[in-house]
């Protein structure tokens, strides 16, 4: 391009518009984004062109073939459109008029006062009278005449506020979705072109505050753009740019399990400390489905105390009652939370997202603080100048709140010194709406519980390995890379499933990754720990002895099954032993069959449900009278928009049982360690569900491991099992802990919550006796009056066509019991059906080992890792799973020289070292309390 030589003096821009994204580069660095949808259209080439100025340049605009929100074909949440055509509109050197855009902006904000405030204010009123003013005074042929016109708006906003008007804290923000409906590489180059903007406008107004989420998009840019994070950095340390979240992306908060929840902050607070020397001080999930009970205490755990997110604000059936609160979670941990009033982390600094924002308060009195996100967002682009401009304009003009540009750390601070009226909130914050996120892309939340599984026994093995073997190397780096590809599927539109097909088919990539070199640790940490002999041996990861039926496979025979014990955290040799009571499996003259173990016995029909299912000691029939266990049900599943995230209440008013058979029961293991029974039914003319139901020696819940051919659309499968118990509430599996929820729809609070989430298990009590659902891979289930009901698989269409079509495997399992579920060991069986015992080669001589073992059983160990920041030390992570306090201990026969306690960022806390006794390590819990240590061989 060749500027014109006449333009000495002027604003020039290169404006530049397409349908597509793009960034401007110049001598090899990004400059500008530009997106029409995100207002940002003109790259300034001078401010005032100067004569020594260079006159010719060469740019490069790199475009995108997608828009800020995809290339959604009709839609914007459509699957993308293949042979969508994107194209540029205008390419132009210009004059650009800054006066011009000025008064107009000023023009803007009055017209918007007076909509917003209305002219029958005394301050709406005059506002009018100025613009038009404004429009007598100004001439457009006669630019002299705009500084008149300019005039009467500065008087207008330079009038001043009175000291108790409501304070907005204005702080810049381009939530960034790490993928959505577009891949995580275009995330990457949506990053590179919010942010380097962000940094123009910094360059500028050094007043300007930016905050930004997501460790992993900070790494992202310090590798695909390093000029660009070099100044990052710079303006971090000037407090301009604000790394925020403390997370390594905003994840989703509900299905993540408890450590993956503590490893995104562990790794995203380590990242931010070691890039900026710093870490974040409050916790920043705008967009995510729901907020799990234990999060305040994890964020306790990790040196944050301040929550902000926005989402509860788009509750279906109740208002949520506040703005900013504490927020006590399921332990008692508070933490200050905070719901911008504007419901928004997009806002545009126009008038009506402060009058929002004053009139939305729902603290009144209480809270006279908010914040305002202003920049566009989910697909990125950030604040504009335009933005800047008008926040500016109306700093502390009468009749509208006071305006500063802040930052999270001031409004905290300011909420903080006046919280004293505060309101608590206690226990999760649910979100009534998106509930089928819970069960969309089946294949990516069983791949999520698996590789969750899989670095948690890697980490357990490889810590007794380093124990137990000189020359074995922790794999510090790979496990570092292997979650954080975990902790990036769990961005909060992944596992979700509420993605497009590319980014299912990325985050499958991940997980395939995470197993192959997950599963090559696992075994050099299992050759290291089994001394390499010729003899099969097990390893168990979970923290309590196992006595269950394993299938072995040796060299030279077909798999055969074994009962095998297995010590607490360790190895022992394959010693098979026989049950007290075999199964013994019957068939019945109609075609039913019995099945039993001495603790079980069950009638399975030939359409596979259970017509009854009784605890033998007790004598309790579980199954209702006149029903049927293990009913599939389908439902019409379609929602009124969002359709991969929502089911909606009114399909419940749609539920047909699944009947037709297409094999009906027949024996597969017909007894002594194992019994089983298989059948097969017809969904519809494109779906089939093919099942095994196991019935195992000495175990106390059968299995039913289930194959489902899926094509459908818009329908929703689930499995009940309606049972002999009254209560008012169930109980819920969640990340450290379990909580209650009513089975009953009293109050549209109740209602609202008709399908809900829960990890490993659910059960359902009255006093003495009850029953527990348990799920190696689902997350949505319903419990209302006496029917559980586990959800199994969705069929959306939007935004990927082909969501959950192909085949489906899974395991559920059903486990009544007498007494509570904490007595009935209901926890640790769920643990047992998902942490499989792992085959290990062992020397014949070999004794048993166990390097951990805790009591009483209500103590869980979850975690045992080497430390972040220390060789020859572990880190073991243990919480109380039955809701009471306790005094524990800690067993081990791992040389431990020294025990501290320490959060869960393992920083230790010198005050606090753990007593060691000749029984193990003393430590004291509150109901649901975490507990980190750091051990010292």
């Amino acid at each position: 391009m060749t500027i014109p030589e006449s333009w000495r003096g002027k604003e020039v821009h290169l404006l530049f518009e397409s349908d597509g994204e793009a960034m401007v580069w110049r001598d090899g660095q990004p400059v500008q984004g530009l997106t029409k949808e995100g207002e940002k259209t003109s790259y300034i080439l001078s401010e005032c062109l100067k004569d020594e100025e260079p006159h010719r340049l060469t740019l490069y605009v790199e475009m995108a073939c997608n828009g800020l929100f995809g290339a959604g074909q009709g839609s914007m949440i459509a699957a993308p459109d293949p042979n969508r055509k994107f194209s540029v509109h205008k390419t132009e050197l210009v004059i650009f008029n800054r006066n011009v855009q000025k008064l107009l902006t000023e023009f803007e904000m009055l017209v918007d006062i007076v909509k917003e405030l209305g002219e029958g204010e005394q301050r709406g009123y005059q506002a009018l009278f100025t613009a038009n003013e404004m429009v007598n005074l100004c001439d457009p042929s006669d630019p002299s005449s705009f500084s008149k016109a300019h005039s009467l708006a500065h008087k207008f906003f330079s009038q001043h506020n009175g000291e108790s008007q409501h304070t907005v804290h204005a702080m810049g923000h381009c939530h960034i979705d790490s993928a959505w409906l577009w891949p995580y590489e275009e995330t990457i180059r949506k990053c590179g072109r919010s942010w380097v903007t962000a940094v123009s406008l910094m360059e500028k107004d050094p007043e300007f505050v930016f905050t930004c989420s997501q460790a992993q998009q900070f790494e992202w840019v310090k590798n695909w753009y390093p000029g660009l994070f070099t100044k990052i950095q710079h303006y971090v340390k000037r407090g301009q740019f604000i790394p925020v979240g403390g997370t390594w992306v905003e994840m989703d908060g509900n299905l993540p399990s408890g450590e993956s929840m503590v490893r995104q902050f562990l790794q995203g607070q380590r990242f931010f400390n070691q890039e900026f020397g710093m870490l974040c001080k409050e916790f920043w999930l705008p967009d995510t489905f729901g907020y799990s009970a234990q999060l305040p205490q994890i964020m306790q755990g990790c040196g944050i105390s301040n929550f902000l997110t926005q989402k509860l604000s788009w509750n279906l059936v109740n208002t949520f009652p506040h703005n900013t609160f504490f927020w006590e979670g399921l332990d008692g941990s508070k933490v200050l939370t905070h719901f911008p009033p504007g419901n928004s982390y997009e806002m545009k600094g126009k008038v009506e997202d402060l009058v929002k924002t004053v009139k939305n308060n729902k603290d009144k009195g209480r809270a006279n603080h908010s914040a305002a996100l202003f920049g566009f967002g989910d697909g990125g682009g950030g604040p504009t100048q335009l933005m800047l401009d008008r926040l500016h304009l109306i700093k502390d003009t009468d009749g509208l709140p006071r305006v500063q540009m802040s930052s999270p750390d001031k409004l905290f601070s300011q909420l903080q010194a006046d919280s004293a009226l505060l309101c608590t909130w206690t226990g999760e914050l649910f979100l009534e709406l998106h509930n089928g996120t819970y069960t969309t892309q089946a294949q990516i939340k069983r791949e999520n519980r698996q590789c969750e599984v899989l670095l948690h026994d890697v980490e357990v093995a490889s810590s007794l390995a380093l124990c137990q073997n000189q020359t074995f190397v922790y794999p510090v780096a790979k496990l570092q890379q292997l979650w954080r590809l975990l902790l990036l599927n769990q961005f909060h539109d992944v596992i979700p499933g509420s993605c497009i097909g590319m980014v299912v088919e990325d985050a499958l990539n991940y997980y395939r990754e995470i197993h192959g070199d997950g599963a090559a640790l696992l075994q050099e940490a299992c050759e290291a720990l089994g001394s390499k002999g010729g003899s099969t041996g097990v390893f168990n990861s979970l923290p309590w002895e196992r006595h269950e039926v394993i299938q072995i496979t040796d060299d030279s025979e077909k798999p055969r099954l074994a009962l095998v014990r297995a010590p607490s955290v360790g190895v022992s040799l394959v010693k098979e032993t026989q049950p007290l009571t075999p199964v013994s499996v019957t068939l019945q003259a109609d075609g039913a069959v019995v099945m039993e173990n001495g603790i079980l016995q069950t009638i399975v029909r030939k359409d596979g449900t259970l017509t009854s299912l009784r605890v033998i000691s007790a004598n309790r029939e579980t199954i209702s009278d006149g029903c049927a266990g293990n009913q599939f049900v389908i439902f019409d599943d379609v929602p009124l928009y969002w359709d991969a995230w929502d089911v909606m209440d009114y399909h419940l008013q749609t539920r047909k049982p699944v009947v037709e058979v297409v094999q009906p029961v027949q024996v597969v293991s017909s007894g002594g360690l194992r019994g089983s029974v298989s059948f097969a039914l017809r969904i519809s003319d494109k779906s089939t569900v093919t099942q095994e139901i196991v019935m195992d020696a000495v175990c106390p819940y059968i299995k039913f491991n289930t194959k489902v051919q899926w094509a459908e659309s818009h329908k929703f499968l689930k499995v009940e099992f309606p049972v002999r118990v009254r209560s008012p509430n169930a109980t819920y599996e969640i990340q450290f802990g379990h909580l209650q929820r009513p089975t009953h729809w009293n109050t549209s609070w109740d209602w609202a919550r008709f399908e809900v989430w829960a990890h490993k298990w659910a059960d359902l009590s009255e006093h003495n006796f009850g029953v527990a659902l348990l799920n190696d891979s689902k997350y949505g289930y319903s419990i209302h009056r006496n029917t559980m009901t586990l959800s199994l698989l969705r069929a959306p269409k939007a935004p990927d066509a082909v969501a959950d079509m192909g085949t489906h495997q899974f395991t559920y399992a059903i486990m009544p019991h007498t007494n509570s579920f904490q007595d009935a060991s209901v926890i640790q069986c769920s643990y047992n059906l998902n942490f499989p015992l792992r085959l290990i080669q062992c020397h014949p001589d070999s004794e048993p080992w166990s390097a951990f073992s805790v009591s009483p059983p209500s103590v869980i160990l979850e975690t045992i890792k080497q430390a972040e920041d220390g060789k020859g030390t572990l880190v073991v992570r243990l919480y109380e799973s039955h809701g009471g306090s306790v005094t524990a201990t800690l067993n081990t026969n791992l040389p431990v020289k020294e025990a501290w306690h320490c959060d869960l960022l393992e920083r230790r806390d010198p005050a606090r070292p753990a007593l060691i006794t000749p029984e193990g390590i003393s430590l004291t819990f509150k109901p649901f309390q975490i507990v980190t240590l750091q051990l010292i061989l």
